[in-house]
């Protein structure tokens, strides 16, 4: 099987898809279907986020799950707006000297030169994903566990076939995979990735998620499961203690927001990268995006917004209990930031991205919407793929990587800390259109987030495009070592002018160009878009 499944070959033609009662797009079918399933039993679109939310824990394993974190931004059929954080810290054990020490007994050098690792026990930080669901049905839901795991429970018990976008990702996530529990349960005979249509279960996955469907989130943090957590960290050389994870609970923190377009634009707040976003689209509504139609002059002012949005959020993002960060998404802050663009690129090497393991994470994205008018941004991830490639024992639950994000320099902002939080790529996003007119949407990806939001945003409402195309279009993506990636698709007479202004170009494959999903409410008319580089579908009724 290739590395990667050759999705320019793919022809299948997408519009945007309509219903009246519910819709749901993500990346994988199944997982779509569990979410309107749960919608036809009477769920609203929260119940319906948390099904897909789970089934994908099951049917996109390498992405996402209950050893992960999960956030939401939503508006509820009462007209109210908000977020959920469901994010953990590092470990109280996890100071800058002790884990300089523990990475240079392992790898050898003085602690002073150590880095973060991207994988393995340190690097493991406290999964947020099950008091995040809990929160989310209990909160807003209409159903119980019960009902809104059960798709779930079903496909980990009795098996489902695994999809060709997932089977390559699989795969190349093959050798991550850093201990027997996680090697025997997500590898056929402990041995092999599954091959695409190839029938996988997940028994000790699903009795995991019985366990959260019959009695909550607490046994993940007070109970065998935390245990079984906290011993796999440690006996593998990591710092989590059943007292980190005690101490979790989920925030719902207000919102960030600009306005672009006409259209207001909410985003997460710190720790997340949602600010990246907004000032990008500041910048960018500032050296006049929304009036230029000439296809290589808004490329090139939208990709130098995003690498003037990027300098920001990576120096000044971090968890704001530890320190301030400054407004980044004011007007007057992306005016400042807008007097740096020119007609070339931007070529100061202060200018951009730090290198990250966050430029290629793998994620999932679902939204959904009800004919109520809920309309759920949801977003649950493991970092990269499989996280940090260790499972808890026998509970099919992978730990997250997202401590890989911290940094060992005392002088950086996102500097580890005992208990805090990381700098988060995640960001769910939301719109709002007209006084009833709400879009829940994202893009998948790492960094690709924030400037895929930024790019489908522009099809909207620069470009005026149908939900599907604005999805359907290709893309580029501005990368952390100063290049300009675009898809194959890319018009080649743009490229090439985008060369003559500075920019170096390449060309990259399009599942490298991140995972994005609409679901709108328009006044009682629901419409959705998915991902065309994806697996996924939309699904509606």
């Amino acid at each position: 099987m290739d590395s990667q499944p050759n999705l320019d070959r793919f022809t299948s033609r997408r519009s945007t898809a309509y219903g009246t009662r519910g819709v749901v797009a993500t990346s994988q079918p199944l997982a779509a279907e569990a979410g309107i399933e749960v919608l036809r039993e009477g769920g609203n679109a929260f119940d319906a986020a948390v099904a897909t939310a789970a089934t994908l824990n099951v049917v996109e394993p390498m992405s996402t799950g209950l050893g992960g974190d999960a956030f939401a931004l939503y508006r509820t059929a009462e007209g109210d707006v908000g977020a959920m954080r469901a994010c953990g810290g590092a470990p109280d054990a996890a100071t800058l000297e002790t884990v300089r020490e523990r990475v240079a007994d392992r790898e050898g050098g003085a602690p002073e030169d150590a880095e973060m690792p991207d994988r393995g026990p340190l690097a493991v930080t406290v999964p947020g994903a099950p008091r995040g669901w809990e929160a989310t049905v209990e909160r807003f839901g209409r159903l119980s566990m019960d009902a809104v795991l059960d798709d779930a429970v079903h496909y980990a018990t009795e098996g489902f076939p695994v999809s060709e976008v997932i089977a390559s990702a699989w795969a190349l996530c093959e050798p991550e995979l850093r201990n027997d529990a996680a090697r025997e349960q997500y590898l056929v005979d402990g041995e092999r990735a599954p091959e695409v249509g190839e029938q996988m279960r997940l028994p000790e996955l699903g009795e995991t998620l019985e366990t959260l469907a019959k009695e909550g989130a607490d046994p993940f943090y007070e109970g065998d499961i935390a245990d079984a957590i906290a011993e796999t960290v440690q006996s593998a050389g990591g710092l989590l203690e059943r007292s980190d994870l005690a101490g979790f609970e989920v925030e719902f923190p207000d919102p960030v927001s600009t306005t672009y377009g006409g259209v207001e634009v909410y985003e997460l707040p710190p720790n997340n990268q949602g600010l990246v976003a907004l000032e990008a689209l500041n910048v960018a509504e500032a050296v006049g995006v929304p009036e230029v139609e000439d296809p290589v002059e808004r490329t090139h002012l939208l990709a130098e917004a995003t690498k003037l949005a990027f300098t920001d959020g990576h120096h000044y993002i971090t968890d704001p209990a530890y320190e301030d960060v400054p407004p980044l998404a004011s007007k007057r802050w992306a005016e400042r930031r807008a007097e740096e663009v020119g007609s070339e690129a931007i070529e100061n090497a202060e200018v951009g991205m730090v290198d990250s393991p966050a430029e290629d994470a793998d994620t999932v994205l679902l939204t959904v919407a009800d004919g109520a008018g809920n309309v759920v941004s949801f977003i649950n991830s493991l970092f990269n793929g499989f996280g940090s490639g260790l499972v808890a024992g026998e509970t099919g639950l992978t730990l997250q990587n997202r401590g890989a994000s911290f940094s060992l320099d005392a002088d950086h902002p996102n500097r580890l800390e005992p208990g805090k939080r990381p700098f988060h790529t995640l960001i769910p996003g939301l719109a709002r259109f007209g006084e009833d007119d709400w879009a829940a949407f994202g893009v998948m990806g790492g960094y690709m987030q924030p400037q895929g939001h930024v790019q489908v945003l522009s099809n909207l409402l620069d470009r005026e495009m149908p939900l599907q195309a604005a999805l359907d279009e290709p893309r580029w993506r501005y990368c952390e070592d100063g290049t300009l990636a675009t898809e194959a698709r890319f018009d080649e007479d743009v490229t090439a002018k985008l060369v003559r202004r500075g920019h170096e170009v390449r060309v990259d494959v399009p599942l490298y160009f991140g995972g994005a999903q609409i679901a709108r409410y328009e006044d009682g008319t629901l419409s959705g878009a998915t991902e065309p580089r994806k697996d996924g579908t939309v699904d509606v009724f």
